[in-house]
Formats: C-alpha cells, structure tokens, sequence
C-alpha cells in the first residue's frame, strides 16, 4: 500500500505542482478564500467525493470513506495567503501573497487524498481531507467587523470550525508546513510552538489644530507612543524559557497632519510557550496600554482576542511520520524541529485530539518575507503527501489498531466545551479613561 502511495503521487506531480502554482498566482486573505476553495472543490470533484463547503465562511471537507468502520485521520491544508507589500508577487490590489507556502499544503492534502483513494477499500476508519480557512491572524479590525455582522465568532479558522462541529469526529489531526530553514532537513519532526494572544487596540483622545492648538488636543499618537515605549520596557522582565514575544504595529496614526490624532489604532500579538505564561505577559501589555492614555489624559479601548494555543505533538504520531518521512527522504534528511516562536492555530486541535504537525523543505527566503519563494515542490509537495499518506495507512491498517491505540491513550488537554469557554473568556473590550483616576 505504502508503495502505491508514493507511485500515485509522483503520477500526479505536474498537476500538483500546477494546482501549488496556481493558487499562488491568486492569493486570497483569511475567510476571503473563495477562489482558492473552488479549486478544491474542483478536486474534490475530481476523486468523485461529496464535500461540506462554507464552513467557516470558506471552510471545506470531503470525506474517503475506507472499506470498513473505524476512526477518522483528518488530513489538512490552508487556504489563506497573507500580506507582504513588499513581496514583487503579491495581489497588486490587496498585498495577498502566499509568503508562508499555504498554497504547497493544499497541493500536498490533496495529492495525500489522491493517493489514499487507491488504497482505502483496504483501511478500516474515513480520511477526512479538510481546506481550512484563515490562519494567518491578520486584518483584526475587518474580522472584528465581520464577527459584528454575525459571519464568525472567533478570529482563526480551525478555532471556528472546531466551533461549528467539523472537527467532532476526527480522531487524528495530521498537516505539513512549509519550512525555509535549512537546519530543518527535508522533513523536520517534533519540536513546539509558542500559543498567541491578541490585541486590538484604541487610543482616544481629542482633536484640534496641529499648528494653532496643541495644547487643547489630547494627542492619541503621543500615547500609543508611551504605551510602544511601555512594551519595550516590559521585556526584561520576561523568563526566557517562556519564549514571550510582543510585537505591535500601528494601523491608524491619525487622519491629516495638521490636526491633533483623536483616533490611533494599534494590533499587536503577545505570544509564549505556554498559556500561564501568555496570560501573565498580555497583562503586562494591558498595563502599558493603559500607562499610555494615563500620561496623556486620554483614553485607550482594550479588545483581547483569543489566538491560538502552543502546539503540541502526539509522541506515537511523531514516530510513524519519522519513521514514514526517512523511508521517503532518507534518516539523514529528517531532522528533529525545535521551539518555534511562531503560531499555529493546529495548536489549538492538539489540545483536543492527537496531532502532528511536521515541517517540510523546498521553500527559500524569510517566511513571511519579501523573498519568500517555492523552489522545489518535489521538497515541499510530493514528499509531504507521500508521508502523511503513508502514516494514514499505518493508522488506519490492521483494522485502525494504531489509530485506536493513540485516541485510547491520548489524555486532551482540553475538551470541545473547555477550549470553547477558554476562548469566549479571553474576549474582552475593556474601556480606560485617564480623567477617572483624576
């Protein structure tokens, strides 16, 4: 089967790499995927599979059923690019790119899919191929808007469509990331990443005449300054083996130049390796925030976002994808991931089911960057979904007695009804006015 596997994925490699191709030659933002969703539902078509659209507004899933019951292996791609001005490849519309290979996992998910199809009257249980939407944490403000409209509730797309049910019955999540790092081999394995907490942020104050009137303004700017300033103060005080990054940006500076900000906005992200360590850290952050209006007299409107949780990895399931991956790029070719300080919302479902979440090369430049590019989707294709195909069949053979074996033994570290009631209570919007302590 295992053979099988791989003959069928490099009998489809040019159309993978054209479908990698092509939805990078149109990148579409978060829960604006639209595009990119038709064409999976094209290739879902394709391997004659019903598919569930529009969950989480550009969310899909088909499922393989396998020749007898069992547990289902849910196999996932994003669909989402993200934003990168600078990138000479972006949407010269909208600054889309897909500057972090989300256009490769599609491919891979699927080519996995295809693969397994020719296999699965074998396998006991359901694959679940699943394009999820909006990874990428970006656009806070427009999310927040379409939440107000009643499009979504949270801001990520795995936490929504965890939300709506899509993930009830999946037993094993598995899905490959693209990587730039040459340290990480061909396949990296293993290793963790930092969970996210995120802020979108006002400060308010009052307008009048730059030149004329100053001194009857209340400068917004000057106190998303001092609260920047504040930030930075702050991380001294952070233990390094909590990994606590905060980064804002400034999304609204003021409207003209010769008029006294009244209305600064401000989306920063405070990450950390665990959620102890987020949740002392973000308040820190609050603290600083709330300095800055203070030290200007004004005011400052706080809303805290649930981001993602640090990822985790099932142990058995990282040794059938090690023990897969070297059978496809060799032992030396492998390599064992470390800490990241970046997120992933596949975080949030390895709290809730068993998950793996490995690495694969082919990719140069800074993720995330100006010269992010693909540059063998033999590497960052082909490879990925031969293994999670190949660790699919070692799931789900021998009537699912692996699969059975890593849900009887996994211990999550949060149930559906948990994780829900974690993420509605960080939402906040909390209002500081700098005249109530006068």
């Amino acid at each position: 089967m295992k053979a099988r596997v791989q003959q069928t994925v490099d009998a489809a490699a040019d159309d993978l790499e054209a479908l990698a191709r092509q939805i990078f030659a149109q990148p579409e933002l978060g829960f604006k995927e639209h595009h990119t969703a038709g064409l999976v539902h094209e290739w879902f078509d394709r391997l004659g599979l019903a598919h569930r659209d529009g969950i989480a507004v550009t969310g899909t899933r088909a499922d393989l059923q396998c020749g007898a019951a069992g547990p289902t292996v849910a196999v996932l791609g994003e669909l989402d690019s993200l934003l990168c001005w600078e990138h000479p490849e972006r949407d010269p519309r909208t600054g889309a790119v897909h500057a972090c290979g989300h256009n490769a996992q599609i491919a891979m998910m699927l080519g996995a899919g295809l693969a397994l199809k020719e296999v699965a009257p074998q396998l006991s249980g359901r694959i679940a191929l699943m394009a999820v939407p909006a990874e990428e944490y970006v656009e806070l403000e427009e999310r927040l808007k379409f939440r107000e409209q009643g499009q979504l509730e949270f801001l990520g797309g795995k936490a929504e469509m965890v939300r709506l049910g899509a993930f009830d019955d999946v037993d094993v999540a598995m899905m490959v990331h693209a990587s730039t790092r040459p340290e990480d081999g061909d396949i990296a394995v293993g290793g963790t990443n930092n969970g996210v907490v995120a802020k979108f942020v006002r400060f308010l104050g009052r307008t009048s005449h730059a030149g004329g009137a100053p001194d009857q303004g209340i400068n917004a700017l000057s106190a998303a300054r001092v609260a920047l300033a504040g930030i930075d103060a702050l991380r001294e005080t952070f233990k390094d083996d909590d990994h606590i990054r905060v980064h804002p940006i400034v999304t609204r500076g003021g409207d003209v130049v010769n008029a006294i900000p009244a209305d600064v906005r401000v989306e920063l992200f405070c990450r950390g390796a665990s959620v102890e360590a987020i949740e002392v850290a973000h308040r820190k952050v609050d603290r600083a925030l709330k300095a800055g209006a203070l030290a200007i007299g004004g005011a400052v409107e706080i809303t805290t976002l649930p981001g993602y949780l640090p990822l985790s990895h099932d142990p058995s399931l990282i040794n059938l994808f090690r023990a897969n991956a070297q059978a496809v790029v060799g032992p030396a070719n492998v390599r064992d991931k470390g800490h990241g300080g970046g997120s992933t919302d596949m975080g949030d479902i390895s709290h809730l089911v068993p998950t793996v979440h490995p690495y694969a090369g082919g990719a140069s430049g800074a993720g995330h960057g100006a010269d992010y590019r693909i540059d063998d989707y033999r590497k960052a294709v082909l490879n990925p979904a031969k293994v999670m195909a190949m660790t699919a069949i070692d799931l789900l053979a021998d009537d699912a007695r692996e699969a059975k074996r890593i849900k009887a033994e996994f211990k999550p570290q949060m149930t559906k009804d948990a994780y829900l009631s974690y993420l509605r209570r960080l939402s906040t919007t909390t209002l500081f006015r700098a005249e109530d302590l006068d």
